[in-house]
């Protein structure tokens, strides 16, 4: 795992190693415990940004997957019970469980909201990105195109 890209306007971008993570405040060791159906164990994003110390101005969090290919930018005060999962046991999160990273957001709300929905679990995570205002984010914005994201895809599911 190459890590958690994290990257602020206004400061160079930081990463953070799988052992990084294991050793923020905030462990959760069973992720099922939150959402019902998930396995593994995370760390809050809520830790994460208390070891960044973000400027207050920065109100957005776009999540982006590693190939780039999709993102979900939801207002940071709509995260604050989001997790982060990293691992199962002592090793990384499996790609087949959606590792390195999985963006999750317990009591998320119904997708194709624009919030802090479904669409906004993000598998293959790669960059967080704090900004200010909107950030990129590719979620589908028409009931078709929201319909086909939820397909089975193999390999290139987000």
């Amino acid at each position: 795992m190459s890590g958690l890209r994290i990257e602020q306007e206004g400061k160079p971008a930081q990463e953070l190693n799988f052992q990084q993570l294991t050793e923020l405040e905030g462990q959760i060791d069973d992720v099922g415990s939150l959402i019902p159906g998930r396995v593994g164990g995370a760390v809050t994003l809520e830790s994460i940004l208390a070891r960044l110390q973000p400027d207050q101005e920065l109100n957005f969090l776009t999540v982006e997957s590693t190939d780039g290919g999709f993102a979900a930018s939801v207002p940071l005060d709509a995260l604050r019970q989001a997790i982060i999962a990293y691992r199962i046991g002592d090793n990384p999160l499996p790609r087949d469980e959606g590792g390195p990273l999985r963006f999750l957001i317990p009591n998320d709300e119904g997708c194709a909201t624009g919030g802090a929905d479904a669409c906004a679990n993000v598998k293959f995570v790669g960059t967080l990105r704090l900004t200010k205002g909107l950030g990129k984010d590719t979620r589908p914005t028409t009931p078709r195109q929201h319909a086909g994201l939820h397909e089975p895809k193999g390999e290139e599911e987000r």
